[in-house]
C-alpha cells in the first residue's frame, strides 16, 4: 500500500558540510532502528507512537507523532478507513510540531515513499518553517535491498558515524553473501509475499529482492515499485508454491489468523506467516534476518531454521 516518491535518499534541508549532530528526531520506526543500531541512542530525543523496536524508544523518547489506534480493526476496516482518509485529502498522522521545535534537533529523519506508512517529509517542512526550526530534514525513501543499506550509510554520513555504518552494513553484506553461498545452485521456488489481505497487495519496492536473496524466485510481485491490489486469482495463477503474509503493520501474532484466510484463498501453496513489521516491511537492518527467514522457509535443509518468533507454517 504505497506511493511512489523520488530518490532513495534525499536530504529536504542539506548544508553544504555535515556538522556534529547532538540531537536526532526520527519520524519512523525504521530509521528508529538504523539509529540504535548505529549506537546513536543517546542522541535520540523524538520518536513516533510505532517506534516499538528497541522498546525503549517509545517508552522513553518524545513523542512528536501520533495517529489512529487501529488494533481494533480488521485489516478490511483499516483498508477502507485509509482509503477514506486520503481520498478526503485526510492526514492519517499528526505531527506535534510545539512538541518537535521544543526538541531543538539537528536532523529529522523521515520519508516521502508511503503516506500511508509514515508522515511525508512535505508535512515536517512546512511545521519547521512555520516555528522558525532549522533543523536538517533527511528523507530516507530506498526502494530496493541495496538502497535500504546504502540508507543506512547515509544516516552514517549525516551523524558522524560514518565508521559505524560502514561495519554495520559490511556485517550485513556479510549476512546475505552466506545465505547466497548456502542457496546457490538449488531449485529457486516460485513465491509470493501478500503485503496485505483485505484486499490482497502485491509485495513491492524491497520485499521481492528479500525472497531472491533467500534463493526463491518472486511471483505477483514488483520490484522497486509500490505494491498494488490484486486478486486472489491473480496470485493463484502465478503458481506459487509458498506464500509468505506479510501484512505492514503486523507482528507474527497479528499475522497467523490472516494468514489462515489466505491458506483458504490459496489452497495450493505452502502459507507462511512472517513478522512483517520486525523483519520484512520496514526498510531498515533487520530485513538481512526476513532474507535468513525466508531462504530457511525455501531451503530448511541448506539454511538454519528461523526463530520459532519469525515465522509459522499455517497449513
Amino acid at each position: 500500500m504505497s506511493i511512489p516518491a523520488g530518490p532513495a535518499t534525499r536530504a529536504v534541508r542539506a548544508p553544504e558540510t555535515y556538522p556534529d549532530v547532538v540531537r536526532l528526531v526520527s519520524l519512523l520506526p525504521s530509521a528508529t532502528e538504523i539509529v540504535y543500531a548505529l549506537g546513536l541512542g543517546e542522541e535520540l530525543v523524538g520518536v513516533t507512537f510505532e517506534c516499538d523496536e528497541p522498546p525503549a524508544a517509545r517508552s522513553e523518547k518524545a513523542v512528536v507523532v501520533g495517529g489512529r489506534d487501529t488494533r481494533g480493526m480488521t485489516p478490511g476496516q483499516i483498508d477502507n478507513y485509509v482509503r477514506t482518509q486520503l481520498a478526503a485529502g485526510g492526514d492519517l498522522y499528526t505531527l506535534h510540531a510545539a512538541a518537535l521545535a521544543a526538541l531543538e534537533p539537528d536532523l529529522i529523519l523521515t520519508q516521502d515513499l508511503c503516506r500511508v506508512c509514515a508522515l511525508p517529509s512535505g508535512h515536517v517542512e512546512e511545521a519547521l518553517d512555520y516555528l522558525g526550526c532549522q533543523a536538517e530534514v533527511l528523507s530516507l525513501d530506498p526502494h530496493s535491498l541495496d538502497e535500504v543499506l546504502d540508507s543506512i550509510l547515509t544516516v552514517g554520513q549525516r551523524t558522524g558515524a560514518s565508521d559505524r555504518a560502514a561495519r554495520l552494513v559490511g556485517e550485513l553484506r556479510a549476512r546475505l553473501a552466506r545465505t547466497a553461498a548456502r542457496v546457490a545452485g538449488r531449485h529457486r521456488p516460485k513465491v509470493a509475499v501478500v503485503e496485505w489481505v483485505d484486499p490482497p497487495f502485491t509485495a513491492g519496492h524491497w520485499v521481492p529482492d528479500l525472497v531472491m536473496a533467500a534463493g526463491g524466485q518472486p511471483v505477483a510481485a514488483r520490484p522497486g515499485a509500490p505494491s498494488v491490489q490484486t486478486s486472489w486469482s491473480a496470485i493463484a495463477a502465478a503458481a506459487p508454491e509458498h506464500v509468505v503474509v506479510a501484512p505492514c503493520g503486523y507482528h507474527l501474532p497479528g499475522v497467523i489468523g490472516q494468514a489462515q484466510s489466505v491458506a483458504r484463498a490459496l489452497p495450493g501453496a505452502a502459507v507462511w506467516a512472517i513478522d512483517a513489521d520486525g523483519i520484512v516491511v520496514r526498510p531498515g537492518p533487520r530485513l538481512v534476518d526476513g532474507v535468513e527467514a525466508i531462504a530457511s522457509i525455501l531451503h530448511p535443509d541448506a539454511v538454519p531454521a528461523a526463530p520459532p518468533d519469525t515465522v509459522h507454517r499455517v497449513n
